[in-house]
C-alpha cells in the first residue's frame, strides 16, 4: 500500500484529530476516506447512472404487514376512476397482494419513484455552495457600494450557474437547491442568479468547479483573524480575493494555458 506524506499546519492537524476522534476513527483513516471521497465515484457508472432505489430483495414481515395495510385503506377511500399518482382501488389492491404473498421480483412497485438519497455530506456540500456565492454577491454589491466595483466579467463568472440536470447526482442536487429556495425569504440574493442560469440548469456538469472555489474560498475563510468567531462583514471579499476564487474554477491542469 503507498504511503502519503502530508504537511499541514498543526491546528489542522489537530482540527482532523478532533473529527476523526468523533467518527470513532485514527486520524489516517479519517483522512483516507476523505480522499477516497474525491477519488472513488458517488455512483457506479456501469449501472447506468441509477438515480432511484434499486428493489429490495427482501422485505421485514412487519414491514410488510404495515405497507399492506396502508394500501388496502387507500383501496377503500380511492374513487373508483381514480388516475392520479396513487392509482385506483384494484391498483393498491394488486400492491397488497404482492406483499402479501411475498412476490419479492414485484418489490420494485414499492420503490418506484424514490430516489437514491442524496447523503449528509452532499447535501452539506450544496448549503455550502450556496453560502460561498452568497458571501460572492454581497461582496460584489459591497465592493460597488463603496466605489470600487469589479469588472462584469468577474462578476458573471462568480454567479451560482445551477446544476446539471442531466448528471443523476448533479441533478439531485439541483432539486435540493429547489427545495432550499422552498420559502420565498430564503436564498433571495440567489434566486435571480437561479432564474438566469435556465431555471437552475447548468447543462454541464459544474461540481468539481464549485469545490475548487469552495475550497480556495475556505482557505480565504481560514486565514482570517478569529476574534470569538467571524461576523458577516468578517465573510466580505477583497477584488484580489474574489479573483482568486474566480482563478479556482479553471482545472489545474489547463491553468498554465490561461
Amino acid at each position: 500500500m503507498a504511503v502519503l506524506n502530508i504537511r499541514l499546519d498543526d491546528r489542522v492537524r489537530d482540527r482532523l484529530k478532533e473529527m476523526a476522534d468523533d467518527e470513532g476513527l485514527t486520524l489516517s483513516e479519517f483522512v483516507r476516506d476523505l480522499l477516497m471521497e474525491v477519488v472513488v465515484p458517488v455512483y457506479e457508472e456501469d449501472e447506468g447512472r441509477r438515480s432511484e432505489e434499486p428493489a429490495p430483495e427482501s422485505m421485514r414481515i412487519m414491514d410488510r404487514q404495515v405497507l399492506s395495510l396502508l394500501h388496502r385503506i387507500l383501496a377503500r377511500v380511492l374513487p373508483k376512476d381514480a388516475n392520479d399518482v396513487d392509482g385506483d382501488p384494484e391498483y393498491q389492491l394488486m400492491r397488497a397482494q404482492i406483499l402479501e404473498s411475498g412476490f419479492t421480483g414485484e418489490y420494485s412497485y414499492e420503490v418506484a419513484g424514490f430516489r437514491t438519497e442524496l447523503s449528509r455530506r452532499d447535501c452539506r456540500r450544496v448549503v455550502d455552495i450556496l453560502q460561498m456565492f452568497r458571501m460572492l454577491t454581497y461582496s460584489i454589491a459591497h465592493l460597488a457600494k463603496v466605489g470600487t466595483p469589479v469588472d462584469g466579467e468577474l462578476a458573471r463568472a462568480l454567479e451560482f450557474q445551477g446544476f446539471d440536470f442531466d448528471d443523476s447526482l448533479e441533478g439531485h442536487m439541483a432539486d435540493y437547491v429547489e427545495f432550499q429556495m422552498r420559502e420565498p425569504e430564503r436564498w433571495t440574493e440567489l434566486r435571480d442568479q437561479v432564474a438566469r442560469a435556465d431555471g437552475g440548469n447548468s447543462h454541464w456538469p459544474m461540481l468539481d468547479t464549485y469545490l475548487r472555489m469552495l475550497a480556495e474560498f475556505r482557505r480565504i475563510m481560514d486565514g482570517r483573524e478569529r476574534r470569538g468567531g467571524l461576523d458577516r462583514h468578517d465573510y466580505l471579499l477583497s477584488a484580489e480575493e474574489l479573483q482568486h476564487i474566480r482563478d479556482a474554477r479553471v482545472h489545474p491542469s489547463r491553468r498554465s494555458e490561461d
